[in-house]
């Protein structure tokens, strides 16, 4: 399965999806406070999402579903 990584991160309320590339089904949404998260935690920059490199677009994508499961996983109002 391959992803496409959507994200309009220079919006006032930026968000970043992973879509399935072949249906183009949303499999992973992350909205600002999540995208805040990540890039604090040095976990999203934009020479990543810029990157032309299968390898470098592959360990993103898996570490942005990893985020997107553990953040599933967390107690309810529980911060990082």
């Amino acid at each position: 399965m391959t992803y496409l990584i959507d994200a309009w991160l220079d919006r006032p309320h930026p968000y970043l999806r992973i879509l399935n590339r072949e249906t183009g089904e949303v499999c992973a949404v992350l909205e600002e406070e999540a995208i805040d998260e990540l890039r604090d935690q040095g976990d999203l920059d934009l020479v990543s999402l810029n990157s032309n490199e299968p390898s470098v677009l592959k360990e993103l994508v898996r570490g942005l579903f990893l985020f997107c499961y553990a953040r599933a996983l967390r107690p309810q109002g529980e911060a990082y």
